[in-house]
């Protein structure tokens, strides 16, 4: 079933994008058509098509041998939940706007091409179903339900199964009942509400990624806001290869050293094993699928192992400290130095630093982006002479003037903070890191206007595994916007 609906997101996806071509064809001939671009016309598009002769039909014969032809639609279109045919329109209508947005004059940001269609095997297999009411009141999606509390119920796929623990995640979606002091009586309310479903394969498992709507986390849990005449407490973090983090403050004290597990470089012979066993087989053979799979495998594995690595390091910094710096890094410009690329792209920069922007608003972490051309790195933390640009096997920083010598990445964390502590209030809000590469439906759920949809969502077989927006692990808080990676409950 999964995969059913998995197959009919892409089939909506790519008819809808057939129905603008064939509008933009038509309209070169005739100014007066329609070509379908939003969110809502593309609805409206294919729902007209799906019910229409061009979507299927079958010939009558009478007892007097008349033939006749009637118009069935779509037959296998009651077999699948709708919401996937209208969020893929939806995700259709939101790349024509980009792609209509890139092409003006003002647009300065990274390259949008025409949309293009889905291939099967090509593509990631997802879908995303709506949390509609029921007629019964609550949302047709619901967690824990029918003596199974490790399950998730989905609108016409039903009760599903789930890996992982939904203790926390039921007990934010419980009702409670506070008093009304004006009645006096008791108001079911619930602290949290499922907006989206998203089921997508990762390799061979099937994960379920739930959009929830929840309060900001309570005082006790936030760190408490600094008075305005109040510039120090920063701990600036330079990222690095040799050393993936270093937190250090201004007056050059360590407070954080992480290191990367490599996940991509560790893996690169066993990487290299499979895709062999890939290349030996025979193209369409059951033996390329089984090869495939164990391919696949071996990526997932290492996208989970970086990931939990990086949600790691990034909690531990907006929770141990108010104040952070980190250096606009221009992440795109990086890898394209083939010595380089590899090692940066396992390293995962722009991650952290996207993970650091939304924690840090959870947590009201105070987070500040240095300037791009700031020398941090060449740059003396005790008297501020800037040296000559310094080779990546320069592992310590020699200060000539003040006979300094400390360790380069300390150094460079250590500029951060000083910086911070000196311009932070006139440092760009943007966030740190650059273009984020191989994004896959969007990084949140958040609403979007102006691009004509009808819902804010966003955008393996082995189990199914319970994904939610992942605050606090100790006290099971989640928050407005969902993040879209796998987290275990």
């Amino acid at each position: 079933m999964l995969a059913r609906h998995a197959g009919a997101s892409r089939f909506a996806y790519n008819q809808c994008l057939r129905l603008v071509i064939d509008a933009l064809a038509a309209k070169r001939t005739d100014s007066r058509a329609l070509v379908p671009w939003s969110g809502f016309d593309l609805i409206n598009a294919f729902n007209a098509w799906k019910h229409s002769e061009a979507a299927g039909r079958i010939f009558v014969a009478s007892p007097d041998g008349f033939l006749a032809m009637k118009a069935t639609g779509l037959e296998w279109r009651h077999e699948v939940s709708a919401q996937a045919f209208e969020e893929a329109a939806i995700d259709l209508g939101r790349a024509l706007t980009a792609y209509s947005q890139a092409k003006g004059r003002e647009y300065k940001g990274p390259r949008v091409s025409f949309p293009r269609h889905k291939r099967k095997g090509h593509c990631r297999d997802s879908f995303r179903l709506r949390n509609k009411a029921g007629k019964a009141g609550p949302g047709l999606i619901r967690v824990g339900e029918d003596g199974h509390p490790r399950s998730v119920t989905l609108p016409r796929i039903g009760a599903v199964r789930v890996l992982d623990d939904t203790r926390r995640l039921r007990r934010l979606l419980r009702p409670i009942a506070p008093i009304d002091p004006g009645t006096g009586r008791p108001v079911v309310a619930q602290r949290a509400r499922i907006l989206f479903a998203t089921c997508s394969r990762h390799g061979t498992r099937w994960y379920v990624s739930l959009n929830i709507q929840a309060a900001d986390l309570h005082p006790s849990y936030r760190h408490p806001s600094r008075p305005g005449d109040d510039h120090g407490g920063f701990v600036g973090v330079d990222r690095g290869l040799a050393a993936f983090a270093v937190a250090a403050t201004a007056t050059r004290i360590e407070v954080g050293r992480f290191t990367s597990p490599k996940p991509l470089q560790q893996t690169m012979a066993g990487l290299r094993r499979r895709s062999r066993d890939v290349s030996r087989t025979q193209p369409r053979s059951r033996n390329r699928a089984k090869a495939t799979r164990r391919l696949s495998r071996k990526h997932a594995h290492i996208a989970d192992i970086r990931r939990h690595f990086l949600h790691g390091v990034s909690s531990q910094l907006v929770k141990t400290h108010d104040r952070l710096c980190l250096e606009d890094l221009a992440v795109a410009n990086l890898v394209r130095n083939k010595h380089l690329a590899r090692a940066i792209s396992d390293a995962g920069w722009t991650e952290l630093a996207r993970q650091l922007s939304y924690k840090a608003a959870w947590f009201g972490t105070e987070m500040v982006v240095c300037d791009r051309w700031f020398p941090s790195t060449r740059a003396c933390s005790r008297c501020g002479l800037v040296k000559q640009p310094m080779a990546l096997a320069e592992r310590v920083f020699c200060c000539d003037s003040c006979q300094l010598i400390l360790d380069r990445d300390l150094n460079a964390a250590a500029n951060l903070a000083a910086w911070a502590e000196r311009y932070h209030a006139q440092a760009s809000d943007r966030q740190a890191g650059g273009r984020v590469d191989n994004a896959s439906g969007g990084e949140g759920t958040g609403h979007r206007h102006g691009d004509g949809e009808t819902s804010p969502g966003e955008r393996g077989t082995d189990a199914l595994a319970l994904v939610a927006c992942h605050r606090t692990p100790e006290k099971g808080a989640f928050g407005r916007r969902c993040d879209e990676t796998p987290v275990r409950l």
